[in-house]
């Protein structure tokens, strides 16, 4: 996904998470957040969850992996069955 068309939005997406810690917003307003259709939102976010950097809470909301409590009904599940493609974060040094 490095050289994805998608890349700018998948980006944007993580910068917003990123500057906001605690947020947790549902597909359709990450989707009026960033501009974007319903089909590369969903591609995207489904990214960002696969590579553990979103989860999913039981209320439908994404918010920050590390921000999802499992015990609490929050998952780090895929948002949908299809296939995700792979996404090669930078390590932190």
């Amino acid at each position: 996904m490095n050289t994805s068309p998608h890349r700018p939005v998948l980006d944007r997406i993580r910068a917003e998470y990123l500057e906001m810690p605690g947020m947790r917003l549902t597909i359709e307003q990450i989707e009026r957040l960033c501009g974007v259709d319903r089909a590369t939102c969903r591609i995207v976010v489904d990214a960002l969850v696969e590579a553990k950097f979103l989860g999913l809470h039981r209320n439908g909301t994404y918010a920050r992996f590390t921000d999802v409590d499992v015990s609490t009904g929050g998952r780090a599940a895929k948002a949908s069955l299809r296939p995700v493609p792979r996404v090669d974060w930078p390590r932190a040094s």
